[in-house]
């Protein structure tokens, strides 16, 4: 054997798939008596280099029968590009050789990613379409520090995993190749033999952009930064003013089952954006907010179980068509939100769950690293290349598909190491407390980068518990987000509402509570998607009384809701009245929009409460501060009648709320106003545009200065049953307006 020739151990270790180094083996080296040529092409009978025009340079020895070659070609410099020529009795092809090619990786990714900081990180790992030292191809990064071995398979190697051997970056865990002549569209995954060299199921990529269509789980070759946006006037837009000072109405929509196509397929992401965003529109909505539509596996997770943190879901098309139909609400005026879950992870063997043999992205206590509710690993929040991943993560939909904002799941199973767990089942910190203090460094750290490189985007908890300061910045010792769901306002007042009219006094505190605290936080009032499944029936059907009733109660529930401080958001089908509890595998009842006045009635009646919302500047502008409220009627509890005043800046009038929630109908109700003059009725949820009676105030009522509820002012009022009224002050000589009930 010659000096050069590589030692048949290094061979035997390259063609098993246990060498520690094929970079070091493979592609060209010097040596004492020239470059060195090695090259491993299974399949091949011969194999020579060849000069990029297909001139030969030398033929290549085969030194073992699994296809490993190797020549001397003395005076050749290492830099010098060649090509691979590969004859057997199949016929002839020509390659490039991965281990030719120098890192795409540089030190600044080490060390960004070992401090935690690289707030692009999803720029550099994953696969991205390149070209790379002049030639065509894709260069794959992926994070796997305790990993004795990483290779990229799929259908450009036959899924060998012996023949795309990552190079292992030491100083940060990062593997890295170059891929010569593989290109978009390409099924890949990562091959991953852990550090005692057990070789592990296959692994999709953790930054893979795009997945494929489950039940398969392979990623997919593909671009996110190419795609052409017309939304400049959008993103111009959202950047000004406070966030909390606009109107939000938020429509909240599970993709897969808002609309089903014919023979129950998916729509694609284009025909969502031609319906779903000219529907959101035509109601009113301010905001679209999208369950969560990360790759995930599994259809009745409802996406709160990704995999592919990085990919829009393949249910609906490919990431192009997501960025489009983002791009056609912009210019429709409606912002996107979507549902991002950092709370856990499914442990399914193609994805994060020890990934390279070892705990990586899971807390490696399993009393911290793993959720018995929903049997998912929880992420480990104070390692510094986890919580990297995740702000990028975070970032990565905001940049490349100009997401508006994240609204981010189960913020309460994060904060506390106790949740869900029994006495001996958690790890208290040193100090005896339950605070889990990685998490809140991560919450704190990933809004404070998300509102500094997005101007204008909001971000919004889901958090169900009382921890202090959710919505206020950082440097207050809050946690940084921009709102926070009123989970105790949503349970009270569903409790409330649910409850026959006759036992509704006893329960008056329902309704009124909720204003003790209603300014402690930035709220979103919430009839979520978690308030219509596992049993709970719908809005609707949790109504009491016959059909009449629970349609007035109802609308009067939501006419409460759309004046009550706090920015809105209602799940898909309770606009109009869904009767059947909702189901991820079927589309909601659009039948029943056609089927009597009622819910119809009740479609048009969030529809009429969304542009009053949007136009009438008191009942949105201080939706969060106690300046906006004031109470009128708070205690006749035994007529179930709660009435308040909503107030914007100064100059802007004023709107009375007043909402009768029995049957009885109180034709001459004495309700205490600011000022004397003329009140329009611009909402009575019982007219019959809606369904209702059409009992109402004919328009208006006149205020005279008779005090009343400790106002300078009063008005006789007819107060129809079930039902919720507005008023808003309007000068003598502002000229009347229609009613509401006959929007078109």
């Amino acid at each position: 054997m010659f000096a050069w020739q590589a030692p048949d151990r290094e061979v035997d270790a390259l063609v098993g798939g246990r060498h520690n180094d094929p970079f070091g083996l493979l592609g060209p080296h010097e040596s004492a008596d020239g470059l060195v040529i090695r090259a491993f092409v299974p399949h091949a009978g011969t194999l020579e280099a060849i000069e990029p025009d297909g001139t030969r340079i030398a033929a290549l020895s085969r030194r073992h029968d699994a296809g490993f070659f190797e020549a001397l070609v003395p005076g050749r410099p290492a830099w010098a590009r060649y090509r691979l020529r590969a004859r057997n009795d199949g016929g002839e092809w020509e390659l490039d050789d991965p281990y030719s090619f120098g890192p795409v990786l540089g030190p600044i990714d080490d060390y960004l990613l070992v401090e935690g900081t690289h707030r692009l990180l999803y720029e550099r790992l994953g696969a991205h379409p390149c070209e790379h030292e002049g030639v065509a191809g894709v260069r794959f990064a992926v994070w796997a520090p305790n990993a004795s071995r990483v290779s990229v398979v799929g259908d450009f190697n036959t899924w060998d995993g012996r023949r795309h051997q990552m190079r292992k970056r030491v100083d940060s865990g990062l593997w890295e190749l170059f891929a010569p002549g593989v290109g978009e569209g390409t099924i890949y995954k990562y091959e991953i033999a852990a550090a005692d060299g057990r070789l592990l199921p296959l692994k999709a990529d953790p930054f893979g952009f795009r997945g494929e269509f489950r039940p398969a789980t392979g990623s997919v070759v593909a671009r996110t930064d190419t795609f052409e946006w017309h939304d400049e006037a959008h993103i111009a837009a959202r950047a000004q003013g406070e966030a909390r000072r606009k109107p939000m109405s938020v429509y909240e929509v599970h993709l897969g089952s808002w609309r089903r196509g014919e023979w129950g397929r998916f729509l694609t992401y284009d025909e969502l954006a031609d319906q779903l965003v000219s529907y959101a529109a035509w109601m009113g909505f301010t905001h679209i907010e999208l369950l969560p539509i990360s790759e995930h596996p599994l259809d009745a997770s409802w996406g709160y179980q990704p995999i592919g943190l990085f990919a829009p879901t393949s249910r609906f098309g490919d990431p192009a068509g997501f960025a489009r139909f983002v791009d056609r609400a912009h210019q429709a005026g409606l912002s996107v939100i979507l549902d991002w879950v950092p709370a856990h992870f499914p442990t399914d063997i193609h994805g994060l769950a020890h990934f390279d043999g070892s705990t990586l992205y899971e807390h490696p206590d399993p009393r911290r690293g793993f959720h018995p509710d929903w049997n998912t690993a929880i992420y480990d929040f104070g390692r510094r290349e986890v919580a990297n991943m995740l702000i990028a993560n975070a970032l990565y939909w905001l940049d490349r598909f100009h997401i508006d904002g994240l609204r981010v799941d189960a913020v309460a199973s994060m904060l506390y190491l106790d949740y869900s767990r029994r006495q001996g089942e958690w790890s208290p910190n040193p100090d005896g407390s339950n605070d889990n203090k990685d998490a809140v460094a991560f919450l704190r750290r990933a809004n404070e980068a998300i509102y500094a490189e997005h101007p204008g985007t909001v971000v919004i908890a889901e958090e169900s518990t009382s921890w202090a300061g959710v919505s206020q910045p950082v440097y207050a010792g809050g946690l940084g987000f921009g709102f926070k769901w009123n989970m105790g306002w949503m349970h009270d007042t569903l409790d409330y509402m649910s409850t026959g009219a006759v036992y509704r006094p006893w329960h008056h505190d329902k309704i009124t509570f909720g204003i003790t605290y209603a300014f402690s936080e930035n709220f979103v009032l919430p009839l979520s998607h978690d308030e219509v499944v596992h049993g709970k029936g719908t809005i609707f059907g949790r109504m009491p009384g016959d059909d009449w009733q629970r349609f007035a109660t109802q609308r009067a529930y939501y006419g409460l809701m759309w004046a009550y401080p706090g920015k809105k958001l209602l799940f898909m089908g309770q606009e109009f009245a869904q009767r059947r509890e909702w189901s991820e595998e079927r589309s909601l009842d659009w039948h029943l929009t056609d089927q009597g006045p009622h819910h119809r009635g009740m479609q048009m009646l969030v529809r009429d409460l969304n542009f009053l919302y949007r136009d009438v500047i008191a009942l949105h502008a201080r939706d969060c501060e106690p300046e906006g409220f004031r109470w009128i009627v708070v205690d006749d509890k035994d007529q179930s009648v709660f009435a308040w005043l909503r107030f914007g800046a100064e100059g802007d009038p004023p709107v009375a709320m007043v909402a009768n929630l029995t049957p009885v109908p109180r034709t001459d109700y004495r309700l205490g106003l600011p000022q004397a003059g003329r009140w329009r009725e611009i909402l009575n949820t019982d007219a019959a545009g809606y369904g209702g009676s059409g009992l109402g105030n004919l328009g208006a009522v006149t205020a005279h200065a008779d005090p009343a509820h400790g106002l300078p002012a009063s008005a006789r009022v007819v107060l129809p049953p079930l039902a919720t009224l507005y008023f808003i002050w309007e000068p003598e000589e502002a000229a009347p307006q229609g009613a509401t009930g006959d929007r078109q």
